[in-house]
């Protein structure tokens, strides 16, 4: 009986953790840090930082969960998680499509290019995600909070500020995620690390150059 308990709590829990850091929403925590992090960054001025939040929020959540209830009705998808690996190709393809959009209306703003890298690296990711999708089931929420670890720590390292805060709460935060979807069953070890893998090199890699 207390077994059963300590598992239904934990799966109310991991599911809510996997809700919080759900992958599409890695791009707009990223830029939240990026303009709220005491760098050169967070003097932008206001009506910049409205405009740039509502393009990711509206491009990179938005629109790629406002096709889950067509999937849904067309039986693209089984289920809301969109736990096959097949069926998350759709899924995957149409949010590479978005972000791609959103790269390509962000690189004629007149804003700080590391901004522009960060998110071409999310849309790089998600094209590569998308790619290893077709063989192997990589960890979709790993790869996002890899992407999150590379942004804070290079962010650190050219705006020569100690954001040693960011960089604790990026790492918990990666714990608490690859946890969760163990618990679930939702991935293997390796899937989920490799999925960090590939978030913390590719945009770490894309990152380093701008």
């Amino acid at each position: 009986m207390i077994t059963d308990t300590i598992q239904s709590y934990g799966n109310i829990i991991a599911k809510v953790i996997s809700a919080v850091f759900h992958p599409l929403l890695m791009p707009v925590y990223g830029l939240l840090i990026v303009l709220s992090a005491p760098s050169l960054f967070g003097y932008l001025p206001i009506q910049v930082k409205k405009i740039l939040f509502l393009i990711v929020l509206t491009d990179n959540v938005v629109l790629p969960l406002s096709l889950l209830p067509w999937f849904r009705y067309r039986n693209i998808i089984s289920s809301w998680v969109v736990s096959e690996r097949k069926e998350r190709i759709m899924l995957l393809l149409a949010t590479s499509f978005f972000y791609s959009i959103t790269v390509y209306i962000v690189m004629r703003f007149h804003i700080p290019v590391f901004i522009k890298s960060f998110l071409f690296a999310a849309a790089l990711l998600s094209i590569a995600v998308t790619i290893i999708n077709f063989w192997y089931k990589i960890s979709i929420h790993s790869a996002g909070i890899g992407a999150v670890i590379s942004l804070v720590i290079i962010l650190s390292v050219k705006m020569h500020t100690p954001l040693t805060y960011f960089i604790i709460g990026a790492v918990f935060s990666a714990g608490l995620i690859m946890t969760s979807r163990l618990w679930l069953n939702s991935h293997k070890p390796g899937e989920v690390w490799t999925g960090l893998i590939l978030g913390i090199l590719l945009s770490g890699l894309i990152l380093s150059f701008f």
